[in-house]
């Protein structure tokens, strides 16, 4: 007899008869993993309809009053009912996707409740992680002004030869805390700067643009991107139904969407990306003229990602990988750096540019049409010494601004000065986060607040409130003489109050058109890739050829060829194709870079001379600013007749993707432990001949990553057992070490070798 609990039990027969039930698409229910109790369609429903019911795998908790006696209420009875979406205290809403500007172009109303109880609510959601940004990794260093940006600012950390202290925070949006660092998601770039005038933050991310117009949808979007709220999965990646369901009924996420598929999505690390500001802002000289500039910042190593099976890898390898090359490098010496360049346009009345709408935050401006010029460096030197302390307890908010730097009437951005601020009271306990060390000004502060919850400053005087005379009059205002924040008086056009955006926010195909068409073949090869893959990990037909909808709309080859990855039609074009130049610059292939910080693998060999070779490429490549890491057939040190050397690495631990590149010193016998039931990577037999077999693994890896592999002294015979042809592009085998380096530093300098990845018919 079955003994399960009466709702267990009617839970199970629910199961089973859905299981024996069509749906009217012709699939049965018996395959697991759909997401809602009903297939959607493909056009956003618009019949009003009461919530459907629970899943028949899914039960609530029992309905308890507070005291632990039960009620006998029905468990619907604890969900969210109607067909109508409301506020909070039930009134009906007519609009949910535009907060309250003074006509179409903003700004936004301080009045508007939606907005504020909506963003509210969401920004009290989760404690105490971040709702976002939660997964993340920071460093201390110093920006220094080159002066450049002294012409059309008067912010005093750009003035010429200034050295600020700075605070950066590397993160992704989506995972919680223990997700992993190497997922294909969209990356926050977020510094600190600790000025003379006060805290400047600059709170941006790895990708130009963002998923929404207007910060009244952020909640939406984060939602939809979130775990399935049922199953809590699956974590850290937008490969399932919600995500795609939202970003393609609400096409302004197309542009992001398409910069997330591409290899940005998957940066080889923290040190190699690049950062923006993604919104318009406005400068301000010394005489009060205006400027609006969009920020960047870029990387002196260059841009350089990971390609897919290499971030799946390392995923399960290591998924601290980010973090962990982020302070490995600081540690090594190897100090990441960043030229911070800014973009200016005229401060038009329209806020335009070359056609182009510089409040939409889903626009990008090309820099051929309006170049990066380069107003600072930032360097990191220090890790944390405390994560929770640094890392976790930094608190961000762009509206952390300095004389010389003012907002613009973006919509996202003006969601943001509200959001960032009210987060930080709920994340770190009240509104006295300011004064947690990570986040203290390094200038006097002086703003008559008291009391609160964490209050750890000592307040001295009796006349907290000004004007007063008991406290002699202190605090007095500030003139823009003493460096006084005055915010432009910029002209409000008389409005009616409205919930819309302007008509130039409604194309959301022509910049994602561009995006595609300056990529490289193997660039668009690998954004094919990544939509086939993440649309075949979505449940719902329907959703997949809305997809495939959006991408006719902005390539027909891109839409194709995922059509047939998935194995569906490819629809026409509900649009006119765009017609827009290429931006060479939006490209990762086709330039050089230092190869500071890069990772060679040394793997040790035997025979005579093996060691010492292996000594005199190490040292090179110390001696050439990047990491050496020998790997060994076991732990300890290598010795030999000099120095011994220390092993970084086994042929056990050891794996392709942390390392840039991989050289032999000779040939790696098969080690004591290179049998499959110590290590599965050796496979099943203990009488491997020649190389060992984890070694032939790592090299085969390697080349199919793209990366410079090679060696001498017999290294030749190693890399042909690997599957490699010699003669392969980016292969080297050199006479000695010496040669075999220097050919592999040329490789490196490209990042990876690009003609290995031959693009399809």
């Amino acid at each position: 007899m079955d003994k399960s609990h009466p709702v267990q039990q009617a839970a199970k027969e629910a199961v089973g008869k859905a299981a024996d039930a069509a749906r009217p698409d012709g699939r049965t229910d018996g395959i697991p993993g759909r997401p809602a109790p009903q297939p959607p369609s493909v056009v956003e429903p618009t019949e009003p309809k009461e919530p459907l019911p629970p899943k028949p795998d899914q039960s609530g908790p029992e309905t308890f009053s507070p005291t632990g006696l039960p009620t006998g209420a029905d468990q619907a009875a604890m969900a969210q009912d109607g067909a109508y979406l409301t506020t909070a205290q039930g009134g009906r809403l007519y609009e949910s996707d535009h907060s309250l500007k003074a006509g179409s172009r903003g700004p936004v109303l301080l009045q508007d409740h939606h907005l504020r109880e909506k963003i509210t609510h969401f920004d009290h959601e989760r404690i105490p992680e971040r709702v976002v940004h939660a997964r993340g990794a920071a460093a201390h260093g110093v920006f220094r002004g080159y002066g450049t940006a002294s012409q059309v600012t008067k912010a005093a950390f750009l003035a010429k030869d200034v050295e600020t202290p700075v605070f950066v925070r590397f993160s992704t949006v989506l995972g919680s805390r223990g997700s992993a660092d190497t997922v294909r998601d969209t990356r926050g770039f977020a510094t600190k700067f600790y000025t003379s005038e006060g805290t400047f933050d600059l709170v941006g991310n790895n990708i130009p643009v963002f998923f929404i117009q207007d910060a009244i949808k952020f909640p939406d979007v984060i939602h939809a991107g979130k775990p399935h709220p049922d199953r809590e999965i699956p974590q850290a990646q937008s490969a399932h139904d919600t995500f795609w369901d939202f970003v393609t009924l609400h096409t302004e996420a197309t542009h992001h969407t398409l910069w997330n598929m591409s290899d940005r999505g998957i940066p080889r690390s923290f040190r190699m990306m690049e950062g923006f500001g993604v919104h318009t802002f406005r400068l301000v000289d010394a005489e009060g003229a205006t400027t609006l500039v969009k920020f960047h910042w870029k990387p002196k190593l260059g841009v350089h990602s990971m390609v897919w099976e290499e971030a799946q890898i390392t995923g399960g390898m290591d998924p601290d990988f980010h973090r962990r090359d982020l302070a490995d490098a600081i540690e090594a010496g190897a100090y990441p750096q960043w030229e911070l360049g800014a973009q200016t346009f005229p401060d038009t009345p329209e806020q335009t540019f070359e056609g182009i709408d510089l409040l939409d935050p889903t626009n990008i401006v090309p820099e051929e049409l309006a170049p990066v010029q380069p107003v600072g460096l930032l360097t990191l030197t220090a890790n944390p010494s405390n994560f929770f302390a640094e890392t976790e307890q930094v608190a961000f908010h762009p509206g952390h601004l300095v004389p010389g730097i003012d907002i613009t009437d973006d919509p996202l951005l003006a969601g943001r000065l509200f959001s960032y601020l009210d987060t930080q009271i709920s994340r770190l306990g009240g509104p006295n986060f300011a004064q947690i060390p990570i986040n203290r000004p390094h200038t006097p502060v002086n703003d008559m607040l008291r009391d609160g919850m964490h209050q750890t400053a000592v307040h001295r005087g009796t006349a907290p409130y000004r004007p007063n005379s008991l406290d002699g009059g202190c605090p007095f205002l500030a003139g823009a003489d003493t460096s006084a924040y005055i915010e432009v008086p910029v002209p409000v056009p008389a409005a009616e109050k409205v919930r819309k955006a302007p008509a130039s926010f409604e194309d959301h195909f022509s910049q994602p058109r561009r995006f595609w068409l300056s990529m490289s073949p193997v660039e668009r090869e690998h954004i094919i890739a990544a939509y086939t893959f993440e649309l075949n990990k979505c449940y719902e037909q329907a959703i997949k050829e809305r997809a495939l909808q959006v991408l006719a709309n902005i390539d027909p080859d891109l839409c194709g060829q995922v059509a047939t990855g998935l194995g569906l039609p490819a629809p026409k074009p509900t649009e006119t194709l765009a017609e827009v130049d290429p931006s060479p610059a939006l490209s990762q292939v086709g330039r050089t870079w230092p190869v500071d910080g890069r990772i060679v693998g040394i793997v040790a060999g035997d025979g005579d001379g093996a060691v010492d070779g292996l000594r005199s490429v190490r040292q090179s490549v110390l001696e050439a600013g990047m990491v050496p890491l020998v790997i060994a057939p076991a732990g300890g040190k290598l010795d030999a007749d000099g120095e011994p050397i220390t092993v970084q690495r086994t042929f056990a631990t050891a794996r392709s993707i942390e390392f840039d590149a991989v050289l032999l010193a000779g040939v790696p016998a098969p080690a004591d432990d290179a049998y499959g039931a110590r290590d599965a990577k050796a496979g099943d037999t203990a009488d491997s001949e020649g190389a060992d077999p984890r070694v032939l693994r790592l090299l085969s890896e390697a080349y199919r990553h793209g990366k410079a592999v090679g060696g001498w002294a017999g290294a030749e015979d190693v890399l042909l057992a690997a599957g490699i042809p010699v003669q392969a592009p980016g292969v080297v085998v050199g006479e000695d070490g010496s040669g075999a380096l220097q050919q592999v530093i040329g490789l490196l300098a490209k990042h990876r070798v690009w003609e290995r990845f031959p693009a399809g018919v």
